[in-house]
């Protein structure tokens, strides 16, 4: 029989053991926080991004998640008008080293953070590099704060809205029935694909007539976007036409708050669980936070 002593021995040498085994545990496995970076565009401008931006911010942030907007919209940025809120600075502010990052942060409805993009982004392509690297190192911060950081961009196919779109982990594209939306939907998406044919692009239809006009959009658009750039794309939801919506944004409030029960409220809130609820090994695969965004959008800036 073992005696007391050797016991005492085996129990401590087994303790060391497992003490000396979470000690290399801690050292590999913590690693920082990411955020989901989202883009949210269109092929076209009038298709109601920005407010299916906002609605699903909210809606995201009901279900328990922080949530940042960040309004790159440089020519016609409405996020603020939507919120009825006048941010008094702008991520230009940063840019120019006159403020940190969690001075340019605004406060939305129920707890949704946002950032006025100002008109300063392409300032970043003229930084030094000490300077570019206090304004990554600032941003970077968000990743922390946030779990999901929603960047909505201008409309169109212009270049600084495809830099923004490449530098994205996902993509929303919006969509309208209309047949110059559903065209140039398609254009961007093109475009998406000569530069990166395994980009996650998610289509969300707005302002269908009904379900049956809504899956015929979603299945023309992935139909030929297979067939010919040999991408897959990812349907996200619709919303239907509504009143609520266009009353809403005359109260200069989002939909979700102003009209929970209509049905377009509801279709968001569908869309927003749907985003949430990807397969959670592929998301924190896919996860490149905040600071792999600006890096890759300040690379694209340069060239």
């Amino acid at each position: 029989m073992m005696d007391q002593a050797e016991k005492l021995r085996k129990i401590i040498e087994g303790l060391r053991i497992k003490r000396t085994e979470n000690q290399v545990e801690k050292r590999v496995i913590p690693q920082k926080k990411k955020a989901r970076v989202i883009t949210v565009t269109s092929g076209k401008g009038g298709v109601g991004k920005t407010n299916i931006s906002i609605n699903l911010s909210i809606s995201l942030g009901r279900l328990g998640y922080k949530v940042l907007i960040i309004d790159a919209d440089f020519g016609l940025a409405n996020i603020d008008v939507l919120f009825g809120v006048i941010p008094k600075y702008s991520l230009a502010d940063v840019i120019r080293g006159e403020k940190n990052i969690y001075e340019v942060l605004s406060d939305g409805p129920e707890g949704i953070k946002f950032i006025s993009g100002g008109s300063g982004v392409e300032e970043l392509a003229k930084l030094d590099k000490e300077q570019l690297d206090n304004f990554i190192e600032n941003v970077s911060l968000l990743d922390e704060e946030f779990d999901i950081i929603l960047i909505d961009t201008g409309a169109g196919l212009s270049d600084s809205v495809m830099k923004f779109v490449m530098a994205a982990d996902e993509v929303l594209l919006v969509v309208t029935p209309e047949p110059t939306s559903v065209t140039d939907a398609y254009a961007l998406i093109k475009m998406i694909s000569r530069r990166d044919s395994s980009k996650i692009i998610k289509l969300i239809i707005n302002r269908a007539e009904n379900l049956e006009e809504a899956n015929q959009i979603i299945d023309k658009i992935t139909m030929v976007t297979s067939k010919f750039l040999a991408m897959k794309l990812f349907s996200l939801g619709y919303v239907l036409q509504d009143e609520a919506v266009s009353k809403a944004v005359k109260q200069q409030q989002p939909l979700v708050m102003a009209y929970p029960r209509s049905h377009a409220a509801r279709l968001i809130m569908e869309m927003s669980s749907r985003l949430a609820g990807v397969d959670q090994e592929a998301a924190v695969k896919n996860v490149s936070g905040m600071r792999s965004f600006v890096s890759k959008l300040v690379s694209f800036l340069n060239n």
